[in-house]
C-alpha cells in the first residue's frame, strides 16, 4: 500500500505492519509474513529481531511461499489482535496466523510467538527463515540444530525455535523448504530456552488450533467490556485493542509506543526511543480508557503511578520510567545500524528523560481527579504524595523548562507547560474539596490565579491573535488546543476561537494545519535544538477536531468540519486502522509505530463528536 519501498533499500514500510503481542512485549508483522521487530522478554528488552531499522544485520523471522512475488492482504480476526496474512496464487491460498497467545491455554504452555501457516485450497510451497540478531545485533549467538527445532544461544539470552519441520543452519540462522496441500500445516514457536526440552513444546495442528481459539477467546471477552456503541466503533475498539497491547500487565504501565528510531522524516535525525512510560500519558489514558468501559485498565494504571509518587523524594518527578517503575537507561547511538531508510542515527535510551518538563504534573493530577471521580477514590496516603507535588509545583511554576515537546535547545517559558501547572493546582484543590482532603488551600488558589493572570498576559498574542507557544516567541503550538479541552479557558471564548481559527490556516498563511493534518509547531532548528523537519503530528489533529467539536456551541459550521477532519484522519490508519505518530508529506507513516497518544486522542475525539453529533442529528 504504501509507494516508498524502493526507498527502504529491502525493508518493510513502516504503515505495513500489523503487531501481535502477549501485554509484555510486542512483534512487528510484515505484511509480506515477516516479524522484522521483537525486543524479548519485554518491550524495552534488547532486540531479537531488528531488520526493521537494519535488514541485513538487524535480525528477522519470516514465513512466505515460493515465490514470495503474488498476491497478499494482512488483517486481524474480527475483535482481537490475532493477525492473519494471506497470500494467493495460481495453485492455491496460503494463510499465515500470527499471534502470541494469551487466554486458558497460554499459562500452561508458557510465553511463545505462534506462527501457524496452512493451506487453504490447494497446494503451496513455503520458506521458513529464522535469523535472530541478539541485543541489537551486538551480541554473538551459537545455532544448533536439536531434536524438536534448533536452539539460539547468546550470553545473555537464549530462544528455542519449535517445530516438527525439518530445520537446516544457514550462517546464524535457520531455514526450511516444506510444501503443504489442503488442509495441512505446519506451526513454528519461539521461545526461551536452551539445547535441551524443545521437542517437549512441539505443538500439533490441534494443541496450535487450541491455542488460537483460546486467544480469540481472550481478546473477545476483554473487548466486550467497550461501552463504546457510537459511530465509528469499528476504529474505536481496534485503538482500544492496540492500546492495551501496549499495556506492561505485571505493572500497569502503559508504553508511548513498542519501537525506537523510527524516523519523524525520511532519512532525518529525530530519531527516538519511545518503548517507555510517559507520565504524560496518565490524563489521555485515563480518560480514554474510563470513557469507553475499561475501567479495569484505567486503576491498574493510576497503581502504577501511585507507586512512581510514593518513591519519588525531593524534587522535580521523573517524567518518564521504565516498566518496572526503574529510571530510563542512558541515550546510547547503535552505529553499526543503518537506520529505517538510512535515517541515522539509531538511538536506543532517552535523554530526555532527565528534562524538565512542567507539564507532567497538570496530566498527573487530572488522570488522579478523574480516577477518583470514575473509578476508586483515592487513599490519604497517595494524597500525601500528591499534596508534596503540588506544592513543589505552586513553588517552581515560574521555571522555564523544555515542555511537552521535549526540546533539545534552551529552556523556554512554554504556555502549554504553565497552563497545565494551572491544571495541577486546579485539579488539587477540586480533588481536596470533593473530597474534603487536608490542603493549603490559600496558596494553592492564590498559585492558580497567578498562573491563570500571567497566561492571558504573556502568553497571548494580539497581533497574531493567538495563544503562541513560549513567552516572547509568536510562534504557533498545537498544544494549546488544549485549553478549552482541560476546562482552562471555554471552549467559545473569544480568544479561544480567534487561536483556533489562526491554527487551521494552512502554514504558508501563517498556521499549522494542511487539509485537516496540524503539525504540532513548526520544525525550527533555533528553537528545538534539533535539525531536520517532521511530519504532521497525528495527536494534534485529533485535538483540533476535539477542540473544534467543544466551539461548535456558538459556531455551527465547526462541526460539519470537526467531523469531516475525523473521517479524514481515518483514511491515513494503515490497512489494519494503525497509526504512527506522525503522517508525512506523501501520506506515509512517520515516528514510532503504533503510537499510543495517537490511539488515545482517536478514542477522546471519537467520543466527544459522535456524542455532539448526535444532539444534531
Amino acid at each position: 500500500m504504501n509507494l516508498h519501498h524502493s526507498d527502504l533499500k529491502g525493508g518493510v514500510a513502516i504503515e505495513d505492519h500489523g503487531i501481535i503481542g502477549d501485554l509484555r512485549t510486542v512483534a512487528l508483522v510484515g505484511y509480506e509474513g515477516t516479524i522484522d521487530w521483537l525486543c524479548f522478554p519485554y518491550f524495552d528488552s534488547p532486540s531479537l529481531f531488528a531488520a526493521l531499522l537494519d535488514p541485513d544485520k538487524g535480525g528477522y523471522w519470516r514465513v512466505s511461499p515460493v515465490p514470495n512475488h503474488v498476491q497478499k492482504r494482512q488483517f486481524y480476526w474480527p475483535d482481537t489482535n490475532v493477525l492473519v496474512t494471506r497470500f494467493y496464487t495460481p495453485n492455491g491460498v496460503g494463510e499465515l496466523i500470527d499471534l502470541m497467545p494469551l487466554g486458558r491455554g497460554a499459562k500452561a504452555e508458557g510465553r511463545e510467538v505462534l506462527r501457524r501457516i496452512r493451506v487453504v485450497r490447494g497446494e503451496m510451497a513455503f520458506r521458513m527463515e529464522c535469523f535472530p540478531a541478539f541485543n541489537y545485533a551486538r551480541d554473538e549467538h551459537e545455532t544448533h540444530i536439536v531434536e524438536g527445532g534448533a536452539a539460539f544461544l547468546s550470553k545473555n539470552l537464549s530462544m528455542q525455535l519449535v517445530t516438527n519441520v525439518p530445520l537446516q543452519r544457514d550462517k546464524g540462522g535457520v531455514v526450511a523448504h516444506f510444501t503443504l496441500r489442503e488442509s495441512q500445516s505446519a506451526v513454528f514457536t519461539l521461545r526461551e530456552g536452551g539445547k535441551e526440552g524443545c521437542h517437549h513444546h512441539l505443538h500439533t495442528h490441534d494443541s496450535a488450533e487450541k491455542l488460537f481459539r483460546d486467544t480469540v477467546d481472550y481478546w473477545r471477552h476483554w473487548l466486550s467490556k467497550c461501552k463504546y456503541t457510537g459511530r465509528w466503533r469499528e476504529m474505536v475498539q481496534r485503538s482500544a485493542l492496540a492500546l492495551k497491547l501496549m499495556t506492561f500487565e505485571p505493572s500497569g504501565a502503559i508504553i508511548a509506543a513498542p519501537t525506537c528510531s523510527l524516523p519523524e522524516s525520511a532519512g532525518g535525525t529525530r530519531n527516538w526511543d519511545y518503548r517507555y512510560c510517559w507520565l504524560r500519558d496518565a490524563a489521555f489514558t485515563v480518560y480514554a480508557f474510563i470513557r469507553i468501559g475499561f475501567n479495569e485498565e484505567a486503576a491498574a494504571f493510576m497503581r502504577w503511578v501511585e507507586k512512581r509518587c510514593a518513591d519519588h523524594g525531593d524534587g522535580p518527578l521523573p517524567l518518564m520510567f521504565r516498566l518496572d517503575g526503574s529510571p530510563v537507561p542512558p541515550e546510547e547511538q547503535l552505529k553499526h545500524l543503518r537506520g529505517y531508510g538510512g535515517a541515522r542515527p539509531v538511538r536506543i535510551g532517552n535523554a530526555a528523560a532527565h528534562q524538565l518538563q512542567l507539564d507532567i504534573y497538570g496530566e498527573l493530577m487530572d488522570s488522579v481527579y478523574l480516577s477518583n471521580k470514575y473509578a476508586a477514590p483515592i487513599s490519604y496516603d497517595f494524597w500525601r504524595h500528591l499534596r508534596r507535588l503540588v506544592d513543589w509545583v505552586c513553588d517552581h511554576w515560574q521555571m522555564e523548562d523544555e515542555g511537552i515537546w521535549e526540546i533539545r535547545g534552551s529552556r523556554r517559558h512554554f504556555v502549554y507547560s504553565k497552563l497545565m501547572c494551572w491544571v495541577a493546582v486546579d485539579r488539587a484543590i477540586r480533588l481536596a474539596d470533593k473530597r474534603s482532603l487536608p490542603a493549603d488551600r490559600a496558596k494553592w488558589l492564590k498559585t492558580r490565579d497567578a498562573i491563570f493572570e500571567e497566561i492571558m498576559d504573556r502568553g497571548w498574542c494580539q497581533e497574531k491573535g493567538a495563544f503562541i507557544q513560549a513567552y516572547g516567541n509568536d510562534a504557533l503550538d498545537a498544544a494549546n488546543l488544549l485549553m478549552p479541552l482541560v476546562f482552562f479557558l471555554s471552549p467559545v471564548d473569544p480568544r479561544m476561537l480567534s487561536t483556533l481559527d489562526v491554527i487551521r490556516k494552512p502554514p504558508r498563511n501563517g498556521g499549522l494545519t494542511s487539509d485537516g493534518l496540524v503539525f504540532r509547531y513548526q520544525a525550527d532548528q533555533k528553537l528545538d535544538g534539533i535539525e531536520g523537519s517532521e511530519g504532521t503530528f497525528n495527536l494534534c489533529s485529533f485535538w483540533l477536531v476535539e477542540a473544534m467539536t467543544r466551539a461548535s456551541t456558538v459556531r455551527p459550521d465547526l462541526l460539519d468540519e470537526a467531523r469531516l477532519i475525523f473521517e479524514r484522519m481515518q483514511g491515513y490508519a494503515n490497512h489494519l486502522g494503525l497509526y504512527a505518530e506522525q503522517t508525512g508529506l506523501s501520506g506515509e507513516a512517520l515516528g514510532n509505530f503504533p503510537q499510543a497518544l495517537t490511539h488515545l486522542s482517536l478514542i477522546s475525539a471519537a467520543y466527544n463528536l459522535d456524542r455532539t453529533l448526535g444532539r444534531h442529528d
